[in-house]
């Protein structure tokens, strides 16, 4: 039995013993202040420890973000860059092969690759991202391109999404990121990136590619303009898709940094509100597997805390992440893996390496294989 004694978390501290869903109205108490943030943790670490025991999960990756030059202003972001600013890059071949062969080297098992919606390139231009990487180093899983990207490249091609994503997968790609969701609700969307991608287009990506077999992660982006009922509504809209598809691997909600963006005069988080986010996404996703606790947006002591917060997995190594550092992000631009487990294991937690689809690495050096797929309650 749990030790909670608030008495406006009893009604719902029974349903999450019992294993019942929760309410739009009872993730709204969940987000008052009032609930005490210990008692919220509690519950919401009975969760994972039902889904994932003491396992915490890491794995070994890298970041490819091939361009920063954009067409989009998205009011919340500091990467993009117009063409002719100094700051604006292109990868060319070469580097991106060079990314992954120093990726290989590393031991990597996953390249994250997302970028700018660059004007002057075109559909084949991103589709050959995936091909060369993919030809040149197979054994590395590419977990490629957001639904925003994805909607650009059917305007590129004049193709539909399945098209798209068929394109894809037989150039080499592996999986989805979860990026793009930000807020879905319009209230906030149509004023933080009102000229991309809708919820209603990010989700039709998300439920083709789980319908071609692929999966994907999910994704909140919180501590801006937003308000509880909008995260609310956003993590109601992800529980329905997977309540369809089953497709969603696991939730990352993304902190907001201000730094260098429209945003800029609003306050970043606070270490508490990333707890009380993580706890709440965990009692109200009930249907997703994992939930991560990114440590490049939420700092290191945050997300070892988090571990004991309904979060299970930390993320990885994560060499070259540039999006988050360009939004004032002053964590380490990389964590050795020595440092990943010491950080799970002084949370209590049992350090275990995976794969992008959550199956055990067994490895020795570089050289790594995959063992049983690790299974998670959903």
């Amino acid at each position: 039995m749990l030790r909670t004694s608030s008495p406006i978390l009893k009604p719902i501290r029974d349903k999450v013993e019992a294993g019942e869903r929760l309410s739009l109205e009872e993730g709204l108490v969940l987000e008052r202040p009032e609930v005490p943030l210990p008692e919220l943790g509690e519950l919401a670490n009975l969760v994972r420890e039902r889904k994932n025991g003491n396992r915490a999960y890491y794995n070994i990756n890298t970041h490819l973000n091939p361009t920063n030059v954009c067409v989009y202003r998205c009011t919340f972001c500091a990467f993009r860059s117009d063409l002719r600013d100094a700051k604006g890059y292109v990868m060319s071949d070469e580097q991106i092969l060079a990314r992954g062969a120093e990726a290989v080297e590393h031991g990597c098992t996953e390249m994250h690759i997302v970028g700018g919606l660059h004007h002057q390139k075109d559909y084949d231009w991103h589709l050959n991202i995936i091909r060369i990487l993919h030809k040149a180093y197979p054994e590395l899983h590419l977990k490629a391109w957001t639904p925003v990207e994805i909607d650009w490249f059917c305007r590129l091609s004049k193709k539909s999404i399945r098209e798209v994503l068929q394109d894809l997968v037989a150039a080499g790609l592996g999986s989805l990121p979860g990026g793009g969701a930000e807020i879905f609700h319009p209230e906030v969307r149509n004023r933080i990136c009102e000229h991309k991608a809708d919820a209603r287009r990010w989700f039709e990506v998300h439920r083709t590619a789980h319908e071609l077999g692929l999966r994907s992660n999910c994704t909140m982006l919180y501590g801006h303009i937003e308000q509880p009922y909008h995260r609310i509504d956003h993590l109601l809209r992800l529980r329905e898709l997977q309540d369809e598809t089953g497709g969603f691997q696991t939730f990352i909600p993304l902190a907001f940094h201000p730094d260098n963006t429209g945003l800029s005069h609003t306050k970043k988080p606070s270490s508490l509100m990333d707890l009380r986010v993580m706890a709440v996404s965990r009692l109200m996703l009930d249907n997703v597997p994992h939930v991560k606790a990114y440590w490049i947006t939420l700092g290191i002591g945050t997300a070892q805390a988090a571990l004991s917060y309904g979060a299970d997995d930390i993320d990885g190594t994560v060499r070259h992440e540039l999006i988050y550092h360009d939004a004032g992000a002053t964590t380490p631009e990389t964590l050795s893996v020595e440092n990943l487990r010491r950080v799970i294991v002084e949370a209590g937690r049992e350090p275990m390496e995976r794969d992008t689809l959550y199956r055990h690495i067994e490895r020795n050096g570089t050289q790594w294989q995959t063992g049983a797929t690790i299974t998670a309650r959903a």
